[in-house]
């Protein structure tokens, strides 16, 4: 783990979640904000900018103080959790209010990106997240027709 992405925990009090504390995380206590963001680090060794993202965090956490729970998801629980939360690319930033996901911000963004989409996932009537469609390509073996 890289020390940027240890000082979340050690200097900002995110907790570290695991498969088995998802659930318990997602449902706020009382007092708690409804919404948790929740970081997904990849590999800092291959992905440089989890770094970059790790820092940004706790930025973003005091543009929007008071809004957002956060979590670091251990290195070991992502390939299990990736699927439950929409997460194609290492790093992201996934949103959510209880089970469901509102966004997810795949590698470093522009710090306006991040207030912009932030602020549209905290609205009520925000919608859930859509991943981008893929377009498939297929070959097919061309026929003659006799």
């Amino acid at each position: 783990m890289s020390a940027l992405i240890a000082a979340l925990a050690n200097r900002h009090g995110l907790p570290t979640i695991d498969a088995d504390m998802l659930d318990a995380f997602l449902a706020p206590a009382p007092g708690e904000p409804d919404h948790a963001l929740l970081f997904f680090t990849g590999d800092p060794d291959q992905r440089s900018d989890s770094g970059d993202v790790a820092v940004v965090l706790p930025e973003l956490l005091s543009a929007f103080h008071g809004r957002f729970r956060a979590g670091v998801v251990a290195r070991s629980a992502e390939t299990t959790l990736k699927s439950r939360c929409r997460v194609e690319v290492f790093p992201s930033l996934v949103v959510l209010r209880d089970q469901t996901v509102l966004d997810v911000l795949p590698r470093i963004r522009d710090w306006s990106e991040y207030l912009d989409r932030l602020e549209a996932a905290l609205k009520e009537d925000a919608p859930a997240f859509a991943a981008p469609s893929r377009i498939e390509i297929t070959a097919n073996a061309r026929r003659d027709e006799a």
